[in-house]
């Protein structure tokens, strides 16, 4: 393992991050009714990177009113072509930013440069082109009832949506949410992360630049206890769509019942990456580290259980050590750097709570599991082996880059461990018997399934899980379903 820290900020965002920013409400930069600001600290300096205005219940409040001004105004009375065209517009114009939203993310996240280059904008790019080109394609049908009535369906925009987006993807989760739902004409209020603040705001300018209407996309930044808060009970918010822990996705269920908002949920994960002894070893290795490592663990669907068939163990343990070992921590805006910081202090502080507990439940820690540098929050990729399915970090959600390797007997062993947590997000299974791993696709309690690969997402296909992992899916036709409502129209034909 080598560490290579030097930062340096660069030039390109040196502008922005020294004014104050304000919240996007309306189509305009207005300070937080009470004048309050937070800091956002860089994770990989521990050092302040921005100003961001704080918003409380009167910011969300006003900006409630001017996106439920702009639903009922311009944005669901324009040609459904139109808004196709405006999203595809600033779907350029975050490739003509790319450089400057890629730096943004990286300082305010600590995500690496390359993971960044790799996925995140990408992916952002690509959700809010596909969504562009669902905006005028969103169509109910002709419904057979009786010769004197002519009877069909059409699907409406579902109005005012409250968005609230987690740290660990502010860029392409918070497209996740945005495209869908401007796409079908509805309006939203978006709620960043308190940590991630910084691209969200940038993007919504250059949303403003591609001729979004003023009102249609709101920004409120703050905590999560009074925006957040406020946007689930308010009762003029339609639909709550958030990512995030599933303590907090309880509380929204709560507080949206108010007024029987519509809700949904892609809360945590504890995810099985199940390898038989008859898989390719090298392959499997390879994609479980990356399953775990990737983004330093911090990813819903991230692969924290290894589970392997007792006659490879003890290889698939050596090789997973090896690549922890190899992985580059340091500088997130160095491409060479393939593991960043985490997010932030206290989420340092309960990742390497967890290593104590491992070593307490009994684990061996093979390596890492430590603070890995003096300043920023980085921590050393940590393999445990010797893991029983009931310990707290084989059960337990820890949100970093701890990947715990237990063993297994047989299919029915397997089947029982990968299922047997309260999350049901994702799995992983690797075998070259293909009746096998289509038992497993069918048995496993995942809503994706990854078959001798791991982690690939695609907006296409759809995301999400059940149990402690949400409700409903996002992606897909099904993110259509969550921002429209049927309709049914019944026109009489005997007059």
């Amino acid at each position: 393992m080598s560490i290579a820290y030097d930062y340096e900020r660069g030039s390109r965002t040196t502008s922005y991050l020294t004014k104050p920013l304000q919240l996007l409400i309306g189509g305009r930069h207005v300070p937080s009714v009470s004048g309050r600001t937070f800091t956002s600290l860089n994770p990989a300096t521990e050092q302040a990177i921005a100003t961001v205005a704080e918003g409380n219940a009167e910011d969300v409040d006003f900006a409630v009113a001017a996106a439920r001004k702009a639903f009922e105004g311009p944005w669901r009375t324009m040609r459904a072509a139109e808004r196709g065209t405006i999203l595809l517009k600033w779907a350029q114009l975050l490739r003509d930013h790319a450089d400057e939203i890629i730096e943004l993310e990286s300082l305010d996240a600590g995500k690496p440069v390359s993971a960044i280059l790799r996925q995140d904008l990408p992916a952002a790019i690509d959700t809010l082109t596909y969504y562009a080109g669902w905006a005028d394609k969103i169509s109910g049908e002709v419904v057979s009832t009786r010769d004197d009535a002519l009877t069909y369906t059409v699907r409406e925009p579902v109005g005012v949506v409250a968005a609230i987006v987690p740290w660990n993807f502010p860029l392409m989760i918070g497209m996740w949410k945005l495209a869908p739902a401007l796409a079908c004409g509805c309006t939203v209020v978006m709620k960043p992360a308190e940590l991630t603040s910084i691209s969200a705001l940038r993007i919504g300018e250059l949303a403003l630049e591609a001729g979004l209407p003023p009102g249609v996309l709101n920004i409120v930044t703050g905590p999560g206890r009074t925006v957040g808060e406020a946007l689930v009970n308010h009762p003029d918010v339609d639909k709550v769509t958030f990512t995030g822990s599933p303590g907090v996705g309880r509380g929204i269920m709560k507080g949206a019942a108010g007024n029987f908002k519509r809700v949904s949920l892609e809360l945590g994960g504890k995810s099985a990456n199940i390898i038989f002894d008859d898989a390719n070893i090298e392959a499997a290795s390879k994609a479980a580290a990356s399953g775990i490592f990737f983004n330093t663990g911090q990813v819903c669907s991230a692969g924290s259980r290894v589970l392997v068939q007792e006659r490879v163990y003890d290889e698939v343990v050596e090789r997973l050590t090896e690549r922890a070992r190899a992985l580059r921590i340091g500088d997130p805006l160095d491409r060479a750097t393939s593991l960043g910081p985490v997010i932030s202090e206290r989420q340092m502080k309960s990742i390497l709570d967890y290593v104590d507990i491992g070593r307490n439940e009994g684990a061996t820690l093979v390596t890492g599991g430590q603070r890995a540098a003096a300043r920023g929050y980085f921590i050393s990729p940590a393999v445990f082996a010797g893991v029983t399915h009931d310990m707290r970090i084989s059960q337990e959600e820890i949100f970093g880059p701890v990947v715990s390797v237990i063993k297994f007997k047989d299919e029915a062993d397997a089947l029982r461990m990968a299922n047997g947590t309260a999350y049901s997000l994702a799995a992983g299974v690797w075998s070259s018997d293909f009746g096998r791993v289509q038992r497993f696709a069918k048995r496993l309690r995942a809503g994706t399934v990854w078959i001798n690969t791991y982690g690939y997402t695609d907006v296409r296909l759809p995301w999400g899980g059940d149990r402690d992992s949400g409700l409903g899916r996002e992606h897909g036709t099904a993110a259509l379903a969550n921002f429209t409502e049927p309709k049914a129209v019944w026109m009489n034909l005997a007059v």
